[in-house]
């Protein structure tokens, strides 16, 4: 796209903005690079990713990558033979911890599939491991100097330099602490002078301090000794410290050779976490303005609704719905002065260089936008009422540019079309501007104050008006664009407001040809119209949004009431198959002994066993939990009869009878099944169950809820409540864990199924519970 059209657009002002949100140097680059580009598969790879990132930035949990920098250069310098230095092995060091803790993150937060982050993930299972060069840069030095351990030789130098400075420190302490020299020396201090140790000695004692004078103060009372007694030591501090910066040399160009090793991996995870903050700055710019990404549309179209510009106060900016309606090409608005037009032509510029640009546009949800190769823009912004000639020939210098250069793909926004020169010839010249761009199957957008281009539409194929709204109670624009109807003028009403004799207004009225008073009242009509039109668009919209978040919440509660139902369906399949499976164990006991018989007897034929057993292989389950067991005549029941229900093969209590149907007690499930359903019985006698009495036995419930514990502590409690459940005689016990993750029910059931004391569990019915309940069954 042009760099002038951008300009124009305030373009660069968006990247800037943009740019306040980058972390770090890598970033910050990417974004003042960032141009917008019209090959449609780079456009939909990066709203993709762009897709992803706004995911992470919902996050709170945001690791942050401010320590990121640009090692390129000195990588490539690694890779040469050159030596790094400790803050440049740092910042290689910060590079890879920062990518480590975000893989780490991206890895953890798509591991279960509650959040797709497909791309992201990809990427980040690509690259290397390079912990080995991070946990060794970290092992020797810190943020500015390698540590004494870094190796054993600079180990033995350090320590050797230490104690020579010990040793000429505590010479030089008992000169300056003498009596006898306190009166020879200006300060009683040890200082440092071209790097050695020195004494401030008076000028009249300098004879008395033997040694090396390396400077004198600026009145020369003052001569700055190393005195004779530490002149070798310091010889020899000289000497180790040269071999220390030997040391530490070897040290430095054998961790740059590290880095050199890995120069491509290095650069390789640098680039990939600074297009991650790219895309990330870009996230949050478009959550700033509350932006949306734009669907790609294959067809040539613009549809924008509820669009306002970017660098207007999005608190107080009035956003309109500038859509192009089928097989349009052209749009004209009309309308007063500071009335929105040339807004609405930067807003729709700008939208398209940011969508472009792989950025969320400022608009409202089901924006659609094609794909511009170029977009030229002819928009001035100097609105005096004196236009020069130079002027006018200034946009026709840009107008004829404009011509040569655009194409079918090209979208064209005119300001003031044919301004600046006589109305009629103005007028005209700006049909033919537009009638060339038709021919051309050129998408346009183009202003105009010419009222014989209200009625330009009308007369050709695919062009379409538009207007910004007038107040005239006010008398002030109120910014609201109404596509499809052109601006009519409101000069008699403005006039009456303002207090012009109504006799004058009444002649003027008179004066007007009538075509244009019925082209008014025809205009007037169409606003009405539209103003409704618009007021209920906005009213549909809202009914299909609410039917859509209705629908995905109906669907969501469907997919897990179908799960819900496929596991009872699994768990009754497997307890019914486990019953048959000891039946046939049972049977090829009889089997057995029947076989023994035959050979005893020799009447019981072959075919006729296999025949037998064979039933019981028909026995294995394939159908749902409920049974179909009803009786065809309904007993008398009543409250408190014991019961056996047919459809569950359960036995329970009659709480309550209401005609046909009775709410019967199973365990801890209430339900209410027709009479048909019941087969009376007779109470079962009570079990004489011998009671050990317990000293400061607590009173247990028969659920025990262990939502938002964490794991440990939840199966610790589990086994402590299982422990005095049994202990109080409970048969049956309920245990609430929640759906979450599956994690905390997984573990539960695992526990349960080594537990000495249970003899069975189950998942919870929805009346129960569901997945978030396990009903246990005690020995």
């Amino acid at each position: 796209m042009n760099n002038k059209a951008l300009n124009i657009l305030e373009y660069t002002q968006i990247r800037d903005q943009v740019s306040e949100y980058s972390q770090n140097p890598v970033s910050a680059a990417l974004i003042r690079a960032l141009e917008p580009k019209s090959d449609i598969e780079w456009i939909q790879a990066e709203l993709a990713k762009l897709d992803e990132a706004r995911v992470i930035h919902m996050q709170a949990s945001e690791p942050g990558m401010s320590t990121l920098s640009e090692v390129k250069p000195l990588t490539k310098r690694a890779s040469i033979g050159s030596m790094l230095s400790v803050p440049e092995l740092n910042r290689i060091k910060n590079n890879i911890r920062v990518t480590n803790r975000y893989k780490t993150y991206v890895l953890n937060m798509t591991e279960d599939g509650d959040v797709s982050l497909p791309l992201l993930r990809s990427r980040f299972l690509s690259l290397p491991v390079l912990s080995h060069i991070s946990d060794e840069i970290d092992e020797k030095c810190d943020e500015t100097t390698l540590y004494d351990n870094a190796s054993s030789a600079l180990y033995d130098i350090r320590q050797q330099k230490k104690t020579i400075n010990r040793r000429i420190k505590d010479k030089l302490d008992s000169i300056v602490r003498s009596s006898a020299n306190q009166k020879k020396l200006s300060d009683a201090i040890v200082t440092i002078r071209n790097d050695r140790q020195v004494i401030p000695v008076r000028s009249e004692y300098k004879q008395d301090f033997p040694g090396i004078v390396h400077d004198t103060s600026a009145s020369g009372q003052t001569f700055y000794i190393e005195p004779n007694s530490i002149v070798e030591l310091s010889g020899q501090l000289n000497t180790i410290s040269a071999r220390e910066n030997e040391e530490v040399s070897r040290i430095l160009y054998e961790l740059s050779a590290h880095v050199a090793e890995v120069q491509h991996d290095i650069d390789w995870v640098t680039t990939v976490m600074g297009e991650l903050d790219f895309q990330l700055a870009k996230a949050k710019y478009g959550h700033s303005i509350n932006g949306v990404i734009a669907e790609i549309a294959d067809e040539r179209t613009i549809e924008l609704p509820l669009a306002w510009h970017p660098l207007l106060d999005k608190e107080t900016v009035v956003k309109n719905s500038i859509i192009f309606g089928d097989d349009i090409d052209a749009v004209i608005i009309t309308g007063p002065n500071t009335g929105g037009k040339t807004v609405t032509l930067k807003t729709v510029g700008l939208l398209i260089a940011m969508n472009q640009s792989g950025m969320m546009i400022p608009a409202g949800v089901g924006s659609r936008l094609s794909i511009f190769k170029e977009v030229f823009c002819d928009i001035g912004d100097e609105q005096s009422i004196e236009q020069s000639l130079s002027t006018f020939s200034s946009h026709m210098t840009n107008i004829v540019s404009i011509l040569k250069s655009m194409d079918e793909q090209s979208l064209v926004l005119f300001d003031e079309l044919g301004a600046g020169t006589d109305p009629s010839e103005g007028a005209a010249l700006a049909m033919s501007i537009l009638d060339r761009c038709l021919e051309a199957n050129v998408m346009t957008m183009a202003t105009t104050h010419y009222p014989e281009l209200k009625a330009y539409s009308y007369n050709r194929e695919g062009v379409m008006n538009a207007s910004v709204e007038f107040d005239v109670q006010t008398l002030s624009p109120t910014y609201k664009l109404l596509m499809g109807v052109p601006g009519k003028s409101n000069a008699f009403e403005i006039s009456k407001k303002l207090g012009l004799d109504l006799s004058i207004i009444k002649n003027a009225r008179q004066l007007i040809h009538m075509d244009n008073i019925e082209i008014n009242d025809m205009i007037s009509a169409l606003e009405k119209n539209t103003r409704q039109a618009e007021n209920d668009r906005v009213e549909m919209a809202r009914l299909k949004k609410e039917a859509a978040e209705l629908h995905q919440e109906l669907a969501e509660q469907f997919e897990s009431y179908q799960q819900m139902k496929s596991t009872l369906i699994e768990n009754a399949k497997a307890n019914a198959n486990d019953i048959v499976a000891k039946a046939e164990k049972d049977a090829d006991a009889i089997i057995k002994d029947l076989k023994n018989l035959r050979s005893e007897h020799q009447t019981i034929k072959e075919n006729e066993l296999i025949d037998q057993k064979g039933k019981f292989k028909d026995l294995y389950n394939e159908g749902t939990l409920k049974k179909q067991a009803k009786q065809q005549e309904a007993e008398k029941i009543e409250a408190g009869d014991n019961v056996k229900v047919l459809s569950y093969g359960q036995k329970g209590v009659i709480l309550s009878v209401d005609k046909d149907e009775a709410v019967v007690q199973m365990g801890i499930i209430k339900m209410k099944l027709p009479l048909t359903d019941f087969k009376k019985e007779k109470p079962e006698k009570e079990k004489q169950i011998r009671v050990v009495p317990r000293a400061n036995r607590q009173t247990i419930k028969m659920e025990l809820d262990l939502r938002g514990e964490r794991y440990e502590d939840a199966l610790q409690r589990l086994e402590n409540y299982l422990d005095q459940a049994i202990l109080s005689n409970y048969n049956q016990v309920t245990i609430i864990h929640g759906k979450g993750t599956g994690a905390l029910q997984k573990g539960v059931q695992s526990y349960l199924k080594r537990a000495k004391g249970v003899a069975s569990y189950r998942g919870g019915m929805p009346s129960e519970g569901g997945f978030g309940v396990t009903v246990v069954e005690l020995k």
